[in-house]
């Protein structure tokens, strides 16, 4: 699987990513909005092992997380750490910060998936 580096390819590969093993009693909605040109909102729910991707605002999200276009592409494609993102700034969590710390067990990286 090819490295995403758009924030489209990175939302349109997560499906594939996606490890429902490790998803078991999740029951939880990420909320994505990215800032910057390729910026947008996305959201992905985890629900019953499964995983589904769509644009938009999600009506009632567990974690919203906020970042630039850039970023985002560097955090999921390992070139900046997420924890390093979120203590400089670059990352914001909203809602429950505990579960954001689940997408990287419950989401392969690129170049692994």
């Amino acid at each position: 699987m090819a490295t995403p580096t758009t924030l489209k390819e990175v939302f349109e590969m997560m499906p594939d990513a996606f490890k429902p093993e490790e998803a078991a009693g999740l029951d939880v909605v990420f909320q994505f909005n990215i800032s910057g040109a390729d910026g947008g909102d996305w959201y992905i729910t985890v629900k019953d092992q499964k995983c589904e991707v769509a644009e938009g605002q999600a009506d009632n999200p567990t974690t919203t997380l906020k970042i630039s276009d850039e970023d985002y592409v560097k955090m999921i494609t390992g070139e900046l750490d997420g924890m390093a993102a979120f203590t400089s700034g670059k990352l914001k969590v909203e809602g429950d910060m505990m579960k954001s710390q689940l997408l990287g067990k419950i989401f392969a990286p690129p170049e692994s998936a």
